[in-house]
Order: C-alpha cells, then structure tokens, then sequence
C-alpha cells in the first residue's frame, strides 16, 4: 500500500517512483521468460511489424496491420524501424531487432502473470481507490542499444481512454537500469490536471485507414519535461493522464522493461473506441 505521503506525491506529480518494487528473483523470472520467448520464435508465423510512435508513421503502417489490431489476447513481437536496411533485411541479430513484445504477457506467459496478478499489485491499486481494477494490455520493451526508438510527449488515456480519464494507470517496471543515457522516461509533472485531447482510435469509416488520431496533443513546454532515472527492480506508477515520453537509445546498453496497464471497471467505462478491445478468448481479466 501507498504511505499517505507517497499518494500525495503522485497526486500532485501525476507519477511516483516506487524502488524495489520488484525482487532480484522476480526480474530474474521476467527476463528468463523473455529469452524463451524470443528463442521460441519463429519467424514464419509472425509477420514483420515495424513499432514507432511517430504520428504519421504510426497511422501509415497500421492502416491494414491486423497483427497488431489483433495482438490484445495474443503474444506478438514489434520491431525496430532502425533494425532493418532499404531492402527489409535485418541488420542486426533478431534479439538486438525487437523494440516490444506484446500485449497479453500477463495472462499467457506464467511469469509475467505471477508479477502482474501479485499480492503488492492489487494493494497497490487499492491505494489508488480502484475497486475492481482489470489488466487492459501488457508489453517488454527492450529499448535496444544504438537503435531504441524516441517515445514522443503522449498520455496512455490517448491510447486506452476510459470514462472518466482517470481510470487508468500504468505500472512501469525497470529491469535493467533506466538512465538519461539509456532512455528513461521523462515526465511532466503536473501535467495530468489537463484533459485528454487527442485519441488513437478505430476508424469507423472503412474507406479509411483503420487507426487514426482524433484531436491534438496538448502542448507542454519542453523545459517542463524531468528525467526520472530508475533502478533495475524499481517501478513507475503512472498516471494515464501525465504526459511522458523518452529519448532515443544511442548508448551501447538496453533499457528492458516491463509495462501493463490496469482499468477500473466499477463506475467506469473503457470505451469502444479504443484501437485495443478485449476479446471473447481474453476479457480484461480483473486483478
């Protein structure tokens, strides 16, 4: 559980640090599983889906992107763009190529479901006064040396918007060290008293692209934005509606992490809307 004051602080930050949130045994578990997964791929069953959080690049390559429209209850991979040269070759091994895989972790793959369902998770969400939280999607993100693609200023409500906004919020857990030299993740703090003015929605008009932005992104002053390093086996408890982002990765290390966000489904109403819906083989399961 939050102590009184940690609340406060995320309350007026709109994110709180938590360090060592997670054991050495439990980022060990993580990080095993990740390496099974990506040595059990095979590359014939999954097509190539370049990740990037660019505007326009994000709609153009998920205009007709079933793979990703349909990874909510699935294990899928998404890859760098920097990975790959002018003819769509690998540059680099296929471990060092993958910027995330997602979304359903925390159900399907035991290790991450152990971490995500744990007893300090739903406390925590009870500090947050979420009564019947549910786990929306999950995500390793590798953030790969020299390649790690920028995360640009966003808010997740953007992506997984509920009604109200604020029933959201992300769990962001490093197991590798997050520094300024690696891309860890800069905050705005404050920011989450805005609204919400741009979301990343299914077009409902099929002669257009399947996905697109509606509204635009409230400007924050850059100088706004604060580094928050974090340790390995620290988390980041984030409000859906802070703005956030991270640099590009041009050191020699990775930045692994793992990330899942978690929706109050009591007085609350996720909407359809959304790019991610839960599905008839994986609702959002409740914490």
């Amino acid at each position: 559980m939050l102590t009184p004051s940690q609340l406060r602080q995320f309350e007026e930050d709109g994110y709180l640090v938590l360090p060592e949130f997670l054991s050495d045994q439990e980022v060990a578990s993580l990080e095993a599983a990740r390496a099974r997964i990506v040595d059990g791929l095979d590359p014939a069953e999954h097509r190539i889906s370049i990740f990037t959080t660019l505007e326009d690049r994000q709609v153009d390559l998920r205009a007709k992107d079933d793979y990703f429209l349909e990874s909510g209850d699935k294990v899928r991979f998404f890859w760098e763009e920097g990975a790959f040269n002018s003819a769509g070759q690998l540059t680099v091994d296929r471990s060092l190529a993958i910027n995330k895989i997602g979304h359903a972790l925390h159900w399907l793959v035991p290790e991450f479901r152990a971490v995500t369902f744990s007893d300090k998770v739903r406390a925590l969400c009870r500090s947050l006064r979420f009564s019947a939280p549910a786990v929306a999607q999950s995500m390793y993100i590798f953030k790969q040396p020299g390649i790690g693609g920028e995360v640009t200023p966003h808010q997740d409500a953007t992506f997984l918007y509920t009604e109200p906004p604020s029933a959201i919020a992300g769990l962001w857990m490093a197991l590798e060290d997050a520094d300024v030299e690696n891309g860890c993740l800069w905050f705005a703090p404050g920011s989450h008293k805005g609204p919400v003015t741009r979301r990343f929605v299914r077009n409902p008009d099929p002669a257009g692209p399947r996905l697109l932005f509606r509204g635009q992104q409230q400007e924050v002053d850059p100088e706004a934005f604060v580094p928050v390093p974090v340790k390995r086996g620290g988390c980041v408890l984030i409000s859906g509606l802070v703005q956030h982002r991270s640099s590009a990765n041009t050191s020699a290390r990775s930045r692994h992490i793992y990330t899942f966000h978690v929706v109050e489904t009591d007085g609350a109403e996720y909407s359809e809307e959304n790019w991610l819906q839960p599905t008839t083989q994986l609702p959002f399961p409740k914490l």
